[in-house]
């Protein structure tokens, strides 16, 4: 009951919210008037005085009567492009001007756009708001006495990083490419992965004061066109002051914000993003984050890699069962370790036994708080290493791992075997990487259990994992499929990967309104003798 409550209150404040948006409550917009000096004024009161807001003022025309005005943001622009196509065409192109406005051939705005400047997206726009929001996002405004209309030029230019190799995402056969901060650049290496003219990026802008640009990645005709619209009013309803990176979208937008597991996928690397979209999936690109987030997104997923569809498909299944074997055991091995030496010593081999038992001799701390000191050290020492600069990084987590282990068995605070048991753990998690926040939160759930009560709470909390892993969601998508509900062509990408050519229809559970991906038969065969 409290949780319905809590649903329909949340709903009523969002559709409140959504009918002041509507209404004018949040946003209004001024036209510009005629009187430029009145224009300058809202804008300066709008821009404030900050010293990186440029105001220039200028003479066109011949005869140096009318006034005009270029604004922009110095350090937002590129400067060559600024002084070679905005303002040198408008200085040196005088008498054309003057030409134009006595014979009246078109209003002075419409000729300085088709004439005179010599850069390539030009905007016109009629409201003053949207001059200073364009402003800030890197545009020069054109200004002139007389005009109630004004010249949005695109002619961004800042420092960017270049395109590197990904860091987190690391392969060893496929593209050496990464998204960076710049989400025109991000949108340039999608499109040239997918050269299909139905490649539709949408923007819109997030953040009552960042204004940040965000885009959405599909392809029409395979993305469904709900789940389009889905998105679509997830980010529209979102009432924040600032968008840093695509994290932040990721909190608004998930089906379950209380799970542990994540419901929105990401990626840094420009192939893996395109082959989801190619999927029937959509891709969300922030500007200043070098991630992208694509929906739905399965369980699965979390253990496929891009070298997998590089590799042969029979050595791609055999990577794919010892990831989904590593993660297990850095989930189980703490808590199972614990539950058998606790309470059920019988289960070990005689001879296993008799050297736990001794490795366990005269230590002071009982086996599950030994374990949990354990894994809480790991967690300290891994994210040392990754916080420290990286020069040190590695060096203080490998010696640090090395030196505490060896001392706290040298002074007989732990044993050698829950040492082992740790370092297993340690290596096992690091092989998939994008559930290794829920990992290591259930290995101390886990290792609780078994040190409460045995097996019996292993199991219990295995129960409530997989009941919860099937109730998630990703979008309205089933979060295990497809596994559950059972599709068995699914299956095909799943625990094993099958041949290239036996691929040729997208996954039936996102639910694409093309599902031919290939055409059928294409099973290579030797040439007829």
């Amino acid at each position: 009951m409290p949780g319905f409550l809590f649903k329909k209150l949340h709903f009523k404040k969002i559709l409140n919210h959504e009918q002041k948006k509507s209404a004018g409550q949040y946003s209004s917009s001024v036209s510009l008037s005629q009187n430029l000096e009145e224009n300058l004024r809202v804008l300066r009161e709008a821009l404030g005085s900050s010293s990186d807001v440029i105001i220039r003022d200028m003479k066109i025309s011949s005869d140096s009567n009318i006034d005009a005005a270029v604004v922009y943001i110095d350090g937002l622009v590129d400067r060559a492009l600024l002084n070679h196509d905005i303002l040198r065409p408008l200085m040196f192109n005088l008498q054309l001007i003057k030409d134009n406005l006595s014979h009246n051939h078109k209003s002075l705005i419409d000729y300085i756009k088709s004439s005179v400047l010599t850069v390539g997206q030009i905007t016109v726009v009629q409201d003053i708001d949207r001059v200073i929001a364009r402003v800030l996002t890197g545009h020069t405004a054109i200004l002139t006495e007389g005009a109630t209309r004004a010249l949005l030029i695109d002619a961004k230019g800042w420092e960017t990083r270049r395109i590197e190799e990904p860091k987190n995402e690391l392969s060893i056969r496929g593209s050496k490419e990464s998204f960076t901060e710049t989400l025109r650049t991000n949108t340039a290496l999608l499109r040239r992965k997918i050269r299909d003219p139905r490649l539709t990026f949408e923007s819109l802008q997030i953040g009552e004061r960042s204004k940040t640009d965000v885009s959405i990645a599909y392809v029409q005709g395979i993305t469904p066109d709900n789940l389009i619209e889905e998105i679509k009013q997830r980010l529209q309803r979102i009432d924040t002051d600032i968008i840093l990176d695509v994290s932040y979208l990721e909190q608004f937008i998930e089906d379950s914000p209380s799970s542990l597991f994540p419901t929105v996928g990401s990626s840094e690397r420009p192939d893996v993003v395109a082959a989801r979209i190619l999927e029937g999936r959509a891709a969300i690109l922030v500007d200043g984050s070098p991630m992208a987030l694509t929906v739905p997104f399965l369980f699965i997923e979390g253990f496929q890699n891009p070298d997998d569809y590089y590799a042969r498909p029979f050595f791609a299944a055999l990577v794919r069962w010892v990831r989904l074997l590593g993660y297990l055991l850095s989930i189980y091995l703490p808590g199972i370790f614990v539950s058998l030496k606790t309470f059920h010593p019988e289960l070990f081999p005689t001879q296993l036994l008799v050297s736990v038992a001794a490795a366990r001799e005269g230590l002071p701390l009982p086996v599950v708080l030994e374990a949990l000191l354990m894994l809480l050290l790991f967690e300290i020492l891994r994210e040392a290493g990754l916080r420290m600069p990286r020069s040190l990084g590695q060096a203080v987590s490998i010696v640090g791992a090395l030196v505490i282990g060896q001392a706290a068995v040298s002074a007989g605070l732990v044993g050698a075997p829950m040492v082992i048991v740790i370092a297993t753990t340690a290596i096992a998690s690091f092989l998939v990487i994008l559930f290794a926040e829920p990992g290591a939160l259930y290995r101390f759930i886990m290792t609780l259990a078994g040190g409460l009560l045995g097996l019996f709470g292993i199991v219990l909390v295995s129960i409530e994992m997989l009941s919860h892993l099937a109730s998630l969601r990703s979008l309205g998508v089933a979060y295990l499929s497809p596994v559950t509900p059972l599709n068995i062509r699914g299956l095909r990408d799943t625990f094993i990967r099958a041949p290239l050519w036996a691929m040729d229809s997208r996954p039936v559970s996102l639910d694409s309104p093309n599902t031919r991906r290939q055409s059928s038969g294409q099973m290579p065969r030797p040439p007829k003798s």
